[in-house]
């Protein structure tokens, strides 16, 4: 499942995340983020995937 997370995090950045954590602070960061820059919101979304992984 992480996969299709982190496929989406990289041609959506805010739906990989959604789908990790919610809409929650994690998610409002990653909108900002990437609409200050879409490197930045692929970045942050792949590490929220990664770091919030099977809990």
């Amino acid at each position: 499942m992480d996969v299709i997370r982190i496929l989406l995090a990289i041609v959506l950045p805010p739906v990989g995340v959604f789908l990790q954590v919610g809409i929650g602070l994690q998610f409002w960061i990653n909108i900002l983020l990437t609409i200050l820059g879409y490197i930045p919101g692929i970045i942050h979304a792949i590490w929220v995937i990664l770091s919030y992984g099977e809990e």
